[in-house]
This record gives C-alpha cells, structure tokens and sequence, in this order.
C-alpha cells in the first residue's frame, strides 16, 4: 500500500474524532492546554491502537469483529450523545459543565466510539499483507492533529452559543453513531 493512500485512510479514519472533538470543544471548561492535548492524545493513540489490533486478529477474527463493531460505536455515540442532550436540558445546570470529556471514563468510551472503524481497517492491512507500523504512526499523528483542531474549533463556538450547541453536540453524536450503523449494515 502507498503512503498517500495510506494518508488517506488515516484522514478518513480521523474525521469521527474530528466531529467528536468539536463537540468536546463545546464542554471545556477552561481552556487549559492540557484538556486538549489529553483528548486528542487519547483519539490519536486509540485510533493507532485499533489497527494493530485489528491486524493482529486478521483472518482469523474478521467475521467476528465485522459483526458488532458498528453496534458498539452506536450504543457508546448514543449513550454518550443522550446523556449530553439530557445535561442541556436541564436549565439549572451550567452549559460548561454538563459533561467534561476529558474525565478519564467518558473519554476512553469516546476514544474506543471513534476508533472503532480502525480496528476493521487493521484487518484489511492484514489481509493486504501491509507493514502495520507505519500505518499506525500516520494514523495516530493526523488524527491527535485533527482533534487538536477540532478541540480548539468546538471551544470557540462553545463560549458563543452555550447549551445550544451542546444539545447539537449530542445530537452529533447520535448521529455519527447512526451513520457508522447505516454503512455497516448496508442499508442505503
């Protein structure tokens, strides 16, 4: 595989963490550095993780893995999207703090939610005999790169639109996982 197609896939792969970086954008409470670079440390390492491991499985798993990988970035989307339209609601609650996406849980949910694709794309790379360690490096670098952005994005309109784009946040969410579904089960 050539490196501009492997670019390619690692840009593709990035846009889920992109969307949801945006939307972590919305609910950082303070713009300290090291929010973000948690959060986009924490979407580029998984996205670099799930190739591998799903390089690892190849052959062997792919039947496996094809068969719920869609529905756990759904259920997680969708739990984590709900829960952040419910907070937003809630009129007593402050805007910046309905949900803090750099809380260890919520982000490895958010993590594993967006990588999710990437692990079927590591058994491509298997079944397309492709030296994985390169791959994965582009991989996790563009997308820390893209959520870095997408972060910085998301917290500048955060501070103008408040709870409003904090419910379309979630609804984002709902629906990134709604497409993943859609593509994976073929129904358009």
């Amino acid at each position: 595989m050539d490196l501009i197609s492997i670019i390619f896939i690692a840009f593709g792969l990035a846009m889920d963490a992109f969307a949801v970086s945006i939307t972590c954008g919305f609910t950082i409470s303070s713009p300290k550095r090291w929010k973000a670079l948690k959060i986009a440390f924490s979407f580029g390492f998984f996205q670099a993780l799930m190739p591998i491991i799903g390089w690892l499985a190849g052959k062997t798993l792919s039947i496996y893995i094809r068969q719920f990988d869609h529905w756990v970035a759904f259920g997680l989307l969708t739990f984590i999207g709900i829960r952040m339209i419910y907070k937003a609601a809630d009129t007593k609650t402050d805007y910046k703090t309905i949900v803090d996406p750099s809380n260890n849980p919520m982000l490895l949910m958010l993590s594993i939610a967006t990588s999710i694709d990437a692990l079927a794309v590591g058994v491509t790379f298997a079944f397309l005999h492709v030296n994985i360690f390169l791959p994965v490096l582009i991989i996790g670098i563009i997308t820390f790169f893209i959520s870095t952005f997408g972060l910085l994005i998301g917290h500048k309109l955060g501070d103008y639109l408040g709870k409003r784009f904090e419910i379309i946040g979630g609804f984002v969410l709902i629906g990134i996982g709604i497409k993943i579904l859609i593509e994976h089960l073929n129904i358009f």
